[in-house]
């Protein structure tokens, strides 16, 4: 019996357990959420510039002026060419205008200085014709000397010109407004 104990008594104690460091545990949470939020960010970015690269991909409409005619593969056959067509006299009634606010300085009851953008949408059914260069007049309401008018230009059916305009309000709660007063098409 003696040599049993003799033999547990040679096996060393077993070392206690380190201590688990309750700091890395939010570390290692951290990194692994920031992990997941950027693989679905990235997905996300990458299904948006997907779609977005379909819709830039896709031709933009031309007039049968500019686009050479399929030659017919039967003679016989009478070429029936599709034209696309244009809404070549658009009036007011064709175009929303709204003014954007991008700069504003408040003078207690002194009024405003404001700087202002226009927001120009075409509601038509009808395209505009890419080859020309439409010019809206309009004009601005809320300048406390009066109404403010400008012109804006757009050309190649989406491309719009215009200057920033800066009035002065009477006060801060006056709305700036915009009304196209003339639509003008030119080659």
């Amino acid at each position: 019996m003696d040599k049993t104990t003799e033999a547990t008594a040679e096996i060393p104690p077993v070392p206690p357990y380190p201590p688990t460091s309750t700091r890395r545990r939010p570390v290692i949470v951290a990194i692994v959420g920031t992990v997941i939020i950027a693989a679905i960010s990235s997905a996300i970015t990458a299904i948006l510039v997907s779609g977005s690269d379909k819709e830039a991909a896709s031709p933009k409409p031309t007039s049968a002026k500019s686009a050479p005619a399929a030659p017919s593969e039967d003679p016989t056959e009478a070429s029936e060419e599709t034209e696309e067509t244009y809404n070549d006299s658009p009036t007011s009634t064709d175009f929303a205008l709204s003014m954007k606010t991008t700069k504003k300085q408040c003078f207690g009851s002194a009024g405003c200085n404001i700087t202002v953008d226009p927001h120009l949408s075409y509601i038509s059914a009808t395209s505009l014709d890419p080859e020309k260069t439409i010019s809206i007049t309009y004009e601005i309401h809320g300048d406390e000397s009066g109404p403010v008018i400008q012109t804006l230009e757009l050309s190649d059916g989406d491309q719009v010109t215009y200057d920033p305009v800066s009035i002065s309000t009477a006060d801060r709660s006056t709305k700036v407004t915009a009304e196209i007063t003339d639509v003008t098409v030119s080659s």
